[in-house]
């Protein structure tokens, strides 16, 4: 379970704003990647949300969403999109980093310390650390990642109206097989990633 051991270590070590930051939408299809940051307000972690808190991929949509609904009250957030484009033009890693960025710069609050869930560091001008499988273990990148996650989830939804058929209120732009079959029928959107092998196949077909 996440905690806030992560955060004690950086508030030791003198820095007194501190970052968690986690990305959702590397993998899908279609539709940007989104990313959080989100700073705690404090390290009470008394409040029975802490004892839901994890990981967002472990989470049902009921408790995610529940918890996107309080975390406000509790937190400080930005949040930093990266467009399809940006994916084609970048690549997916170069393009969640920028997503990352501009999540750090949509914070309220200026931090001075960053945890950043995984392996790959954003270029900015604060002290962070990489933390692998960071969204287990952090409170702040747990919290960041349930944000991120629900918060593109409802912007797939919203793009499925757009473009009804490819299941993107379900599959939120992963390759299933009910995103295959659309594909097939419909064709490639504005909204698909032309650089992902899948749909670059498709186009050159």
């Amino acid at each position: 379970m996440p905690s806030f051991d992560l955060e004690k270590l950086a508030w030791k070590g003198g820095f007194s704003s501190v970052a968690g930051v986690d990305e959702v939408g590397r993998g899908p299809w279609a539709g940007p990647v989104l990313a959080c940051a989100l700073i705690f307000n404090n390290s009470d972690d008394q409040h029975p949300l802490f004892s839901e808190l994890d990981d967002s991929k472990k989470l049902s949509k009921t408790k995610r969403e529940k918890l996107a609904q309080q975390l406000p009250s509790f937190a400080k957030i930005g949040i930093g999109y990266a467009s399809v484009k940006e994916i084609d033009a970048l690549n997916i890693l170069k393009a969640t980093l920028v997503a990352m960025g501009r999540a750090i710069d949509n914070l309220p609050e200026t931090p001075d310390y960053l945890l950043v869930d995984g392996n790959h560091l954003p270029k900015t001008n604060f002290e962070e650390k990489c933390v692998v499988r960071g969204d287990s273990i952090s409170y702040s990148i747990a919290a960041a990642s349930v944000i991120a996650k629900v918060k593109r989830d409802k912007l797939m939804s919203e793009l499925s109206l757009e473009y009804p058929g490819y299941g993107w209120e379900t599959n939120a732009g992963y390759g299933t097989k009910t995103h295959q079959e659309a594909l097939l029928i419909h064709g490639v959107t504005k909204h698909h990633r032309k650089s992902f092998s899948p749909i670059r196949n498709m186009l050159t077909k």
